[in-house]
């Protein structure tokens, strides 16, 4: 059975930072590309950054450059997105989600997603 389990969300606030989880499990790791998605109250899904599960190449959307880093532990499975200088407008529920290439990041063509964690960001 194929999981994507994010954890790592919570309440911080404005400048501060968290650091979110999401360990694969029932598929080669190697073999796709391991996403953040983020989806605000009352607006579409969005990719946010992206690792290649072979190689560690990165990509990451322009809110998210110079602020969050995406990082994988391929022993363990398992993507980092760590978040910093957090602003209010990054609350939202936050996808981990594993496709077969990081570009275009959009939802379509995602094979698996996970059912999220929650980050909110107090001003």
């Amino acid at each position: 059975e194929v999981q994507l389990v994010e954890s790592g969300g919570g309440l911080v606030q404005a400048g501060g930072s968290l650091r979110l989880s999401c360990a694969a499990s029932g598929f080669t790791f190697d073999d796709y590309a391991i996403g953040w998605f983020r989806q605000a109250p009352g607006k579409e899904r969005e990719g946010v950054s992206c690792i290649i599960g072979s190689g560690g190449r990165t990509y990451n959307v322009d809110s998210a450059k110079g602020r969050f880093t995406i990082s994988s532990d391929n022993a363990k499975n398992t993507v980092y997105l760590q978040m910093n200088s957090l602003k209010p407008e990054d609350t939202a529920v936050y996808y981990c989600a594993a496709s077969s290439a990081c570009y275009p990041l959009i939802p379509n063509g995602i094979d698996y997603w996970g059912k999220g964690t929650l980050v909110t960001v107090s001003s």
